[in-house]
């Protein structure tokens, strides 16, 4: 019986040794995932990195600054670091998704291309992507020895197959914003609704909390206390535009000391009361039924 054995062999151009990387400041700030619930809002907000947003399942729409733009099972949403964003998610089809924060890495845009961000479909690379993040995660939680390694690598292997698809680039050049500055301003926007001290702030990123007002308001335009309310009082427009909460409900669910604080906040920002606002949005969303009608 002759038995006829199969086999490749390929030989690699290179002694061993990574000889060149595109991306030299290449590296992971952090990982998340995350699926819609029913009582999930996610406001406007941008990093100070590149996110890289994957969508494990679902649907729902990307809002960048003014673009709306459906997302999909498999759709990967590069932003570029200081862009507004947020995403939508569908009721019936929830968002699942998997995001990494990259400092040193942005998508490079062509003539044609929007330079804030880029959408891509990965549907047909699903089962060389989803691993990879799933490592990422896993690597991150468990945080066994050496594991700061295995992630820097398994993000380059990501970083070169994603350049195979679009255009990336090492953001060397442009403002950087300090890393305390950075992390507190990410603290703020995933627990804005707590109740968050200046000197809590300056124990996450141990330093002085008058150093970081300076440095924070040098960055941002704002001291950290003014970032939280401005925050806030985002978040509160939502519901008042969208549910029925009284003020004193709203005023407690986002952290404000007193309702009064919170209208008192509202009118020097907005130059109007939270009722006054609640109002003028209504009669705006009835102002196209009025006009349609015979």
């Amino acid at each position: 019986m002759v038995i006829f054995l199969s086999s490749s062999r390929y030989l690699l151009d290179f002694d061993g040794s990574v000889v060149h990387r595109d991306w030299p400041a290449l590296k992971l700030l952090y990982v998340s995932s995350a699926q819609y619930g029913g009582d999930w809002h996610s406001a406007m907000h941008a990093h100070d990195c590149t996110e890289l947003f994957y969508v494990v399942s679902g649907t729902g729409r990307f809002h960048v600054e003014e673009h709306f733009f459906p997302v999909a099972a498999d759709d990967l949403v590069v932003i570029n670091p200081n862009v507004e964003h947020t995403e939508l998610s569908r009721d019936n089809r929830p968002l699942e998704y998997i995001v990494l924060g990259v400092e040193g890495l942005e998508f490079s845009p062509t003539q044609e291309d929007d330079s804030r961000y880029c959408v891509m479909s990965l549907q047909g690379q699903r089962e060389e992507i989803l691993p990879l993040l799933r490592s990422l995660l896993r690597e991150a939680a468990l945080k066994q020895t050496g594991y700061e390694l295995v992630c820097q690598n398994i993000l380059e292997i990501m970083a070169v197959q994603l350049g195979r698809r679009v255009e990336l680039s090492s953001s060397t050049s442009g403002r950087y914003t300090s890393k305390e500055c950075a992390l507190v301003r990410r603290y703020i926007d995933s627990h804005f609704k707590e109740n968050i001290t200046l000197s809590q702030l300056s124990d996450l990123v141990h330093i002085n909390k008058y150093y970081l007002v300076h440095t924070f308001s040098r960055e941002y335009g704002v001291s950290p206390i003014s970032y939280l309310i401005s925050r806030r009082l985002q978040e509160s427009k939502y519901l008042l535009t969208r549910t029925n909460h009284s003020l004193s409900q709203i005023s407690h669910m986002l952290g404000f000391s007193s309702p009064s604080y919170f209208s008192q906040s509202f009118r020097r920002a907005e130059k109007m009361s939270p009722l006054e606002y609640r109002k003028l949005c209504h009669a705006k969303e009835k102002e196209p039924a009025a006009a349609a009608a015979p």
